[in-house]
């Protein structure tokens, strides 16, 4: 008797829970208002919203009447949904690289096949010469870790050679195998920047990048986006930022009478010294054309409702440009983007017709940022985050969706940016309520968490997951993973990146609906989200809410 009045009991919490308010408003999302967002933002008239073009602005246009529709407010400039950035295109011409060494020929290093370079503070033209080359390492500061390549050396008015990637020789050093934001190339030049240094390099290896030469190669000889900064060609700045292969840096390592192997491995040791290449001289020269561009981020919130609560805020992004219109293949140049993010910014809009539908029992605000120059740098994100329109400080937590599941249910989700937050218990907690688990990045070495919009909402402090598609499908067969990923992977910055006969968003809705109310919990809970202990972003935000406090 007793089990069957504890059976009927939790029958009944079970649909009153599911009856809630928060649960009625996530079972309001479904495939079918996602599927129409991804058919318009990826429809060939969109012209593969590319930053810049009339295929921005008409995703701006679309966005801001569906924003407008659901009745949630504007929250960018003068009372608009817009927040506006300027940009540089920047396109490289004529670089050349070339060696002199003490008392043998000098060479060239021939441009694309064995260097790619181009100017780092946004000057019109660069004229190194002569320039002295010292090899860090990894070129790493991580007071955290005990770790300092530079060790107090001047490296100012140097050129600096880097080995890519981080340490993971040691499962309790930056993360074992994963790669952190310091076996970033962005961390990389950014140091060199720091300590005055006239040019940054990394030596190119396939096992240290993850990829092969033809990405750097194909990546860098286009046309490159970066934020305007107001003191373009600044002597203080680091002239100019490049790669390098590992025939040719063995080459230079061997002109300076050093051995290549040996040094990259004493990179491996936190008792690395800087070597300079004693007897090698660098020339670089290069020129640069820029065209000057005004990106387009779309902002909107919910406005909560607890006096006390209602000016912080859960941050929810999506970028939504994609690479345009290029070169056709098999007579089609547009590059729809509807996996890469016509479908996470779907499943933002139904976020925020959610959110709209509770407004009335949310806590916290909530604050959609959609934006655009993902895929050129993360540029958008990165001005929101550099001119935020709310303190970083009063902003609980950021779920990033850029790429959702569209081939099906799961029984899993992975998050990138597992454990890392309070924020990811909470969607381990709403993923049991739906019968299934969580994991991580199943492929850490990869470096995704710092490798979408999310990323520079962490660089200021801000608690931020990544979710992923999950890889336990239902009823797909058990071939069904292999097939997933080879399509996702032939399609992925292609023309083809279309909806196709694989799709199923049946997925998407599950996940959605997951996002969903893990984010009301974030708005509902006594306190803000937060870093775990030890994480390398948990610094920031401790003094960003220490500064709020004083």
């Amino acid at each position: 008797m007793k089990s069957v009045l504890s059976l009927l009991i939790f029958s009944l919490l079970f649909v009153s829970c599911n009856r809630s308010p928060a649960n009625k408003a996530a079972n309001s999302i479904n495939k079918d208002s996602l599927l129409r967002h991804i058919e318009t933002l990826s429809s060939d008239e969109f012209q593969g919203r590319a930053t810049g073009t009339a295929g921005e602005q008409m995703s701006v246009d679309y966005l801001v009447n569906e924003l407008e529709a659901m009745g949630v407010d504007p929250a960018g400039e003068n009372g608009t949904y817009i927040q506006e950035f300027p940009l540089l295109g920047q396109t490289t011409s004529n670089a050349q690289m070339s060696v002199s060494t003490d008392g043998r020929t000098p060479f060239n290093i021939e441009y694309f096949n064995e260097f790619m370079a181009w100017p780092a503070n946004q000057a019109e033209e660069v004229e190194v010469r002569n320039a002295e080359l010292v090899y860090v390492g990894y070129g790493i500061q991580a007071p955290e870790e005990n770790w300092d390549d530079f060790k107090g050396v001047d490296v100012e008015g140097k050129v600096l050679v880097f080995k890519n990637s981080d340490p993971a020789y040691d499962e309790n050093l930056f993360g074992g195998t994963a790669r952190l934001y310091y076996g970033r190339y962005d961390y990389k030049y950014e140091k060199a920047k720091e300590l005055g240094a006239l040019g940054a390099i990394i030596i190119h290896t396939d096992e240290t990048a993850g990829y092969g030469w033809n990405v750097v190669s194909g990546a860098w000889s286009g046309e490159g986006f970066y934020l305007k900064s107001g003191d373009e060609g600044s002597s203080s700045e680091t002239e100019f930022n490049g790669w390098i292969t590992e025939p040719t840096s063995r080459l230079l390592f061997e002109e300076a009478g050093l051995n290549f192997d040996d040094l990259f491995e004493a990179a491996d040791s936190p008792d690395f010294e800087p070597v300079e290449l004693t007897g090698v001289r660098i020339n670089v020269s290069m020129d640069a054309d820029y065209r000057e561009i005004n990106g387009k981020n779309v902002l909107a919130e919910v406005k909560g409702n607890d006096p006390e609560l209602n000016d912080e805020y859960l941050l929810l992004t999506a970028h939504f440009d994609h690479l345009g219109v290029t070169n056709p293949i098999e007579g089609d140049s547009v590059n729809n983007g509807a996996s890469d993010n016509a479908a996470g910014v779907s499943a933002l809009l139904e976020m925020m017709e959610a959110y709209q539908s509770v407004q009335p029992i949310l806590k916290r605000s909530v604050l959609a940022v959609i934006v655009s120059a993902e895929e050129v740098g993360l540029l958008g994100s990165q001005y929101w985050a550099e001119n935020p329109t709310v303190d970083p400080g009063k902003v609980t937590a950021n779920i990033n969706l850029d790429g959702m599941n569209v081939y099906g249910e799961t029984r899993d989700v992975v998050v990138v940016g597992y454990g890392r937050t309070s924020l990811s218990e909470l969607l381990e907690e709403e993923a049991e309520k739906q019968g299934r688990t969580v994991k991580p990045d199943p492929y850490p070495e990869r470096g995704y968490f710092y490798r979408s919009d999310h990323f520079n909402m962490a660089k200021v402090g801000i608690p931020a997951i990544f979710p992923n598609p999950g890889t336990e499908y239902i009823g797909k067969g058990e071939n069904f993973l292999a097939l997933r990923d080879s399509v996702a992977d032939a399609n992925y910055h292609t023309v083809s990146d279309e909806i196709n006969e694989f799709w199923d968003l049946s997925g998407a809705e599950i996940d959605t609906r997951l996002f969903f109310l893990t984010g009301f919990r974030a708005l509902n809970a006594e306190e803000l989200q937060s870093w775990k202990k030890g994480d390398e972003f948990e610094a920031t935000r401790l003094e960003m809410l220490e500064r709020l406090e004083n």
